[in-house]
């Protein structure tokens, strides 16, 4: 394979520098007869999707492919897939698509989330069960829907008991993956925080005192608000249900105020879209604005899709021997997020994608 070479401004800094590419890897020393393909513009770590559907919303192979592809033109060359029906292990084969870091299946309730998504568990007391088959089919995550609206109640509520939930977590972590859950509204957060929840999914409902947990803990938080954008129009198709809608209504007006407060305490916040439902795919950088209008600044919006988030999820950003995953742009995205949406060019896996 040909060397590549690349001069930029590399971000976070502020410092012009040169790269080489070879094998996939970056060198930080000369490599004699290596091909330009950038001289000038800044260089980003390519971006993550920390909260991704790769597979859901399709029926085939090929179309999340296509979403994968979607993805990776938008800049995001790092997924975490955050629950697909579809086993996608033979696209993190491509070397042309995003890398995938997938959490298995979704592990819900019966009649307590979407339909034929998740794994059901009829009797709660089986979940550390799940979550160890779980844990063994994903790459080091596991997704449990936390709360999810109860008919019977007619509002949000938790799915699970909180010595349960200790249990499955404690499962999980003895078999070296981290777990994650879905949560909306309030009631479903002390158990799943007490129990050690590695990350919040969402999390609108978070109070000051939670937030102080978190940020003591260090529990990581993906707040999707480009998917909580889409609260009200929930709200307005489940009107049978008064109280859920209402408080849909509420969880929307609140989440711009928690997640700044989030912010404000030091909880990682990271970026993610929730692509694959009522998402489209490719929407990372609107995910980066959203945070920076509740209160991150450019640089730190950036980097909870990009250095921040690839070190959160076990992957480098730019040094010596890193993965040659970047995107080079012609102006500085710190002074103009938007810059962000025309990458100059796209490198994966060392490889010129755009």
């Amino acid at each position: 394979m040909t060397a590549l070479h690349v001069r930029a401004v590399v971000l976070p800094g502020d410092e012009e520098r040169d790269l080489w590419i070879v094998n996939g890897r970056i060198r930080t020393e000369r490599v004699a007869g290596a091909e330009t393909i950038v001289d000038g513009g800044f260089l980003v770590p390519g971006l993550v999707d920390a909260h991704c559907h790769i597979g859901l919303a399709t029926d085939d192979l090929s179309g999340a492919e296509a979403q994968a592809v979607t993805a990776r033109d938008a800049g995001t060359l790092l997924i975490r897939d955050c629950g697909s029906p579809m086993d996608t292990r033979p696209l993190q084969e491509r070397f042309d698509l995003p890398r995938i870091v997938r959490a298995g299946r979704h592990i819900a309730r019966p009649k307590r989330y979407l339909q034929h998504i998740g794994v059901e568990v009829d009797d709660p007391a089986l979940l550390p069960g799940v979550v160890a088959e779980q844990a063994a089919y994903g790459d080091g995550w596991v997704k449990l829907i936390g709360d999810w609206i109860d008919r019977d109640t007619g509002d949000l509520g938790p799915l699970w008991p909180d010595d349960v939930l200790a249990e499955a977590i404690k499962v999980a972590h003895e078999a070296g993956a981290r777990v994650t859950a879905h949560v909306f509204g309030e009631d479903a957060l002390p158990g799943l925080i007490a129990a050690g929840i590695d990350c919040l999914e969402h999390g609108p409902g978070l109070g000051a005192d939670q937030i102080a947990e978190l940020a003591e803990r260090g529990t990581a938080l993906i707040p999707t608000l480009i998917n909580i954008e889409t609260f009200p129009d929930i709200a307005a198709k489940a009107e049978k249900y008064p109280h859920y809608a209402g408080h849909m209504r509420a969880l929307h007006a609140r989440a711009g105020t928690a997640v700044a407060a989030a912010v404000e305490a030091g909880v990682p916040v990271y970026a993610g879209t929730d692509a694959g439902g009522g998402i489209r795919h490719g929407r990372i950088v609107d995910e980066i604005v959203a945070l920076h209008r509740v209160g991150m600044s450019p640089e730190r919006a950036i980097a909870a899709a990009s250095w921040s988030a690839r070190s959160w999820l076990g992957w480098s950003g730019v040094g010596e021997g890193a993965a040659a995953d970047l995107l080079v742009l012609s102006g500085d995205p710190r002074q103009n997020l938007d810059t962000l949406r025309h990458p100059k060019r796209i490198v994966l896996r060392g490889r010129v994608i755009s």
